[in-house]
């Protein structure tokens, strides 16, 4: 059935003027991003517009056009996104009735999450070895619950431990597009998000030496 609907729609537009054919290609990739709630891939944005659409060019018409709205286009983990702008968060979570802020990771949390992020797919025990003391299976399952990282292959250590690696809504949580995004150690340490002398030197790339 979707490939059908595909074949019947129209996305080359030839008949229309090419202002108006721009114009048509905007609304569409508009409309699916705004049905989304994840963020939506190239390809699938390809689908409703013509060959030789230019999507980044198309969709910075669109962000300019969204410049005083509330909400944005993001572009995260490896897609495109509408997300409402930062500034409006009090608002949503009034109109909400949220009455708890949103828990912060602890510096703990922050930091096995950063090992993971850097290091992946790193084993439990090698990150407790990076951090100097003993990360539980509790911190583990509480980022896991979050949606930041998930489970990864099984070490080729003894024991075949399993690694841990980040998931997409990680990407989307920090609005990154890929991995390769991150910010550097040093970036990291200025902002005082980590303090190399008393939380950890991490030293990238690091050899593995997993042994859980």
């Amino acid at each position: 059935m979707a490939g059908k609907s595909t074949e019947l729609l129209d996305t080359e537009l030839a008949d229309l003027p090419q202002a108006l054919r721009w114009r048509e290609w905007m609304a569409r990739v508009e409309a699916v991003l705004f049905a989304s709630a994840e963020p939506v891939s190239r390809d699938i944005l390809a689908r409703v517009v013509g060959r030789d659409c230019a999507l980044d060019l198309l969709i910075e018409d669109i962000c300019a056009e969204l410049a005083d709205r509330p909400y944005e286009i993001a572009r995260v983990a490896g897609g495109w996104q509408f997300r409402t702008r930062p500034r409006h968060t009090e608002a949503i979570r009034a109109a909400r009735g949220d009455t708890d802020s949103p828990r912060d990771l602890t510096r703990t949390e922050a930091l096995v999450l950063t090992i993971v992020a850097y290091l992946q797919p790193v084993t439990r025990g090698a990150i407790s070895r990076l951090t100097g003391r003993e990360v539980s299976r509790d911190l583990i399952a509480r980022l896991h619950r979050q949606a930041l990282i998930a489970r990864g292959p099984r070490s080729p250590e003894a024991g075949a431990p399993y690694t841990y690696v980040t998931t997409p809504g990680f990407l989307v949580q920090f609005g990154l597009e890929t991995l390769r995004d991150l910010p550097d150690i040093e970036a990291l340490e200025d902002a005082g998000l980590l303090r190399p002398a008393a939380d950890v030197a991490l030293d990238l790339p690091i050899a593995s030496e997993e042994a859980d």
